[in-house]
């Protein structure tokens, strides 16, 4: 059996990244405001992300059905994609928290 430990390693790299992200706004990357672009496009490339990750394991668990995949990269996979939305997830309470906080403030 074949292990994957790329995948595993690229799957805990995105949700670090994401993390990172999250937890340190004022980063200059390739999607900050002073570089072009916005917080909407980035909330939209993480949701995008996850949904391409939740696609390919999708994709895996079709394949180990019909018998073309290794169980090993289907729960890598299935892995890969609970990280991503669990990270979702979390910058989402993130965002609300930070709206209810702005609610407070008097005027």
């Amino acid at each position: 059996m074949d292990v994957p430990f790329s995948a595993a390693a690229n799957a805990y790299g995105a949700a670090q990244r994401l993390m990172g992200q999250a937890a340190n706004p004022l980063q200059q990357d390739a999607k900050s405001p002073a570089q072009g672009g916005d917080f909407a496009s980035l909330l939209s490339s993480g949701v995008g992300e996850v949904l391409a990750t939740g696609r390919e394991a999708d994709q895996k668990a079709m394949e180990m059905v019909n018998g073309n995949a290794n169980v090993i990269d289907v729960v890598t996979a299935i892995s890969e994609t609970e990280i991503a939305l669990e990270t979702l997830v979390t910058v989402r309470d993130k965002v609300i928290s930070a709206y209810e906080e702005i609610m407070r403030m008097p005027i």
